[in-house]
């Protein structure tokens, strides 16, 4: 029986390097989402402007969730995807298939954000800045969870 003295080693990215694109990418895919919302009508600017009744729109609300939930799923799973692909364990054509989604969805953002909409408000920039900011703390975090799991 010969036996081997040396250990497996699994390749691994940077954590550094990991972090930062898991970052990138559910910042983009929050914006993106943010985008494709306002055109269907779930805008987080309408958080400032009251309803009937002095209510806040549940509108706002779900944008909020929306937003906040693919940064979150965005950040963890690229995080996720880069570990598991630098040691070769995710198949060529499900990586492929994910590419094609993500690029699909922020191609859809393009076109959503190039339409004729309505003049931008003071509103309307506040939502997209706290857009980012949202998006870019969930990414942080979901990428942070991911990490934690190596």
């Amino acid at each position: 029986m010969v036996t081997s003295d040396r250990m497996t080693v699994r390749p691994t990215l940077p954590p550094l390097i990991v972090l930062t694109s898991a970052v990138v990418l559910g910042v983009l895919l929050a914006l993106a989402v943010h985008i494709l919302a306002v055109r269907i009508g779930l805008d987080l600017g309408s958080l400032w402007v009251p309803g009937p009744g002095g209510l806040m729109p549940a509108s706002a609300a779900a944008a909020w969730w929306l937003v906040a939930a693919v940064a979150l799923v965005g950040g963890y799973a690229t995080a996720a995807m880069m570990d598991d692909a630098a040691s070769a364990r995710v198949p060529p054509r499900l990586r492929q298939i994910l590419i094609a989604a993500v690029v699909a969805v922020l191609a859809a953002a393009g076109g959503a954000a190039s339409g004729a909409g309505p003049v931008p408000t003071a509103a309307g920039v506040i939502a997209g800045l706290a857009a980012l900011g949202l998006g870019a703390t969930m990414a942080f975090c979901g990428a942070s969870f991911a990490l934690r799991r190596r």
